[in-house]
């Protein structure tokens, strides 16, 4: 439960981020953000494989970057879903999913796969 709630704290840290640097993605409140972190994760946790799996042909023959369409997906399903999170249009979702990705990825090499702080130290022989 603590790893699926650092990864909506993660996923909360890139929206607002993308509401700063993209002009098409707008969040009208705090609690709407919370909410949007809180439903990415879920909506990343369920409709996110099912969609992997039945793209799969398209994801293999685009290289995997059809993976960046089904990313775009989760997030435009996550602002249908809330009412106060507003995406102008499929640019917006896509270029928001990469910051979302980009910021969860950075923040996974901090967080192990439990959900806890990791430190790696080397002991010298």
């Amino acid at each position: 439960m603590a790893g699926f709630l650092f990864r909506a704290a993660l996923s909360m840290v890139g929206l607002w981020i993308a509401t700063r640097w993209i002009s098409g993605i707008r969040i009208d409140d705090a609690q709407t953000l919370v909410l949007a972190g809180v439903v990415l994760g879920v909506v990343n946790a369920i409709v996110r494989p099912i969609a992997v799996i039945l793209t799969f042909p398209l994801t293999l023959l685009s290289l995997g970057l059809f993976l960046l369409v089904v990313n775009a997906g989760m997030l435009g399903l996550t602002a249908w879903l809330l009412p106060g999170f507003h995406l102008s249009g499929f640019m917006a979702a896509l270029l928001a999913s990469l910051l979302v990705s980009l910021t969860g990825w950075i923040g996974s090499m901090f967080i192990g796969s439990r959900g806890r702080f990791e430190v790696y130290t080397h002991r010298g022989r």
